[in-house]
């Protein structure tokens, strides 16, 4: 039924009020950090810790068993995992307190241990995107070996720098294994016994082996394995394995950096 006169006017009217009312678009509101860390960066993040979280659980139970072992109560060896959050510093802790070593000791063992930190660091910082110094504080305080590397591997899929979402999402994964492992050995606690006797210990290795190969994909890089390994090896022999660290480090970098073009070295 077609309307005519004043009464058509007003239906007219009210169907271009209505028209002007939706297409209105409405102010919309930024993303909060707890939306921004469920996005796909942080999934893929996640995603791609996987391989340390294999090594991490592990090495976690046999820390948390060595903590018990050493008399120190389960809150405390989780409340190190969650605050120091470093493997290896953790246990040397734990046989540090095991020997009665004063908290001076362990503050100096701890920081020259995690020295190395400040190389990753300085690498990584200038790869990240424009964020925050609260979040790159955040990132920093969950940065290790293993995160480390699989960040690095990732570089290349984000050309604009790394995303807060995807390295938070891979470095809080990692940490939340090693807790995870950490209350699971403080748990199991004297039932387990020498965690060591079950080859738990063999966990990290096989983890680092397992990056390794992530990470090698031609002759710089096999170039790089077996000069390291090498004079590792030699400096195994001859009674000295510390300083053949050093010096295997050293030669290694040396020889990877001889494989890198004019380009890459002048590329930011």
């Amino acid at each position: 039924m077609s309307l005519t006169g004043p009464r058509a006017g007003w239906v007219l009217l009210y169907k271009h009020t209505q028209n002007e009312r939706n297409s209105v678009s409405l102010p919309v509101r930024p993303l909060s950090w707890r939306q921004r860390l469920r996005s796909v960066d942080a999934l893929r993040g996640a995603r791609e810790a996987f391989p340390i979280v294999l090594g991490y659980v592990p090495i976690g139970f046999a820390y948390g068993v060595l903590g018990r072992t050493a008399g120190l109560p389960l809150w405390a060896i989780v409340a190190m995992s969650v605050v120091v959050y470093a493997g290896s510093a953790q246990f040397i802790a734990v046989s540090l307190i095991a020997e009665g070593a004063s908290a001076a000791a362990l503050v100096a063992t701890t920081f020259l241990v995690n020295l190395r930190h400040m190389l990753y660091g300085s690498a990584l910082a200038h790869r990240l995107a424009s964020m925050s110094r609260r979040r790159i504080a955040w990132l920093a305080a969950e940065l290790t070996d293993e995160s480390f590397v699989l960040a690095s591997r990732a570089m290349p899929h984000y050309p604009a720098g790394l995303p807060f979402g995807f390295v938070a999402g891979l470095n809080g994964t990692a940490q939340l294994s090693w807790i995870a492992g950490s209350f699971l050995g403080a748990a199991a606690g004297s039932l387990v016994g020498d965690p060591l006797r079950l080859g738990l210990d063999y966990a990290l290795v096989a983890m680092f082996l397992g990056l390794l190969a992530l990470q090698t994909h031609g002759r710089r890089e096999v170039a790089t394995i077996a000069v390291a390994g090498g004079v590792s090896l030699l400096f195994q022999r001859l009674g000295t394995p510390t300083v053949g660290v050093i010096v295997a480090t050293l030669a290694a970098s040396g020889v990877g950096l001889a494989f890198v073009s004019g380009a890459e070295r002048r590329a930011p």
